[in-house]
C-alpha cells in the first residue's frame, strides 16, 4: 500500500482490478456520487480504433495495445477530478503504475477468486486474455496478477457486496481526503 500526498481534489481516483471485478461499474457509481467525468480506459481505446478491445489484440496485437493504453492513461492523468477505470491488464506496466501512483488516488477492488468464477461466463467472451484458458490457468494468471495490483492507495473487498454498496464505501473513505 502507498500514501497518498496532496488533496484529493487535485486529483484523479483510478480503479485496478483482475478483469471483470466491477471497475467500470463501481466507477461509473463513484462518478457520479462526486459529479467527476468517468472514463473506462478500454473503451476510448475502442472509439480511437473503432474496434473492441478483442479484435485490436487480433488485428494490431497486443503490444499495440499495451502502448495506446499507456499513452491513453499518462494524458488522462494529467488532468484532475476524474474516475478511470484501468483494464485489467494496464498496472503490469511499470510506468502506468509510477504515474497512476504519483498522479492519483489508486484503488484496488479485490474480489476473490471463487467469487470471479461465478462471473466467468458473462466476462469471457470479451476477455481476449481468457480465451482458450482453463480454469486452472484462468487461477494462475488471477494469482499472477495480485503481485501487481499490491500497488495502491486503498483496498476495498467486494465480496458479497453489490456495486451500490461498494460505491458509497468509497465516497466515505475518499471524502475524508478531500
Amino acid at each position: 500500500m502507498n500514501s497518498l500526498e496532496g488533496s484529493l481534489k487535485e486529483k484523479n481516483i483510478i480503479f485496478i482490478g483482475f478483469m471483470g471485478v466491477g471497475k467500470s461499474t463501481i466507477g461509473k457509481l463513484v462518478a457520479q456520487k462526486l459529479q467527476w467525468d468517468f472514463v473506462d480506459i478500454d473503451e476510448e481505446i475502442e472509439k480511437e480504433y473503432e474496434m473492441k478491445v478483442s479484435e485490436i489484440f487480433n488485428k494490431i496485437g497486443e503490444v499495440a495495445f499495451r502502448e495506446k493504453e499507456k499513452t491513453v492513461i499518462t494524458s488522462l492523468c494529467e488532468q484532475h477530478r476524474r474516475v478511470l477505470s484501468l483494464g485489467g491488464g494496464a498496472f503490469l506496466q511499470e510506468e502506468i503504475r509510477k504515474v497512476c501512483l504519483a498522479s492519483s488516488m489508486v484503488i484496488l477492488l479485490d474480489l476473490s477468486f471463487e467469487n470471479w468464477k461465478k462471473r466467468v461466463s458473462r466476462i469471457i467472451d470479451s476477455r481476449p486474455v481468457l480465451q482458450g484458458k482453463s480454469i486452472e490457468e484462468m487461477k494462475e494468471l488471477f494469482d499472477k496478477r495480485q503481485e501487481f495490483y499490491s500497488n495502491h492507495h486503498l483496498k476495498i473487498v467486494t465480496d458479497n457486496k453489490n456495486a451500490e454498496e461498494i460505491a458509497n464505501q468509497i465516497v466515505n473513505e475518499v471524502a475524508i481526503l478531500m
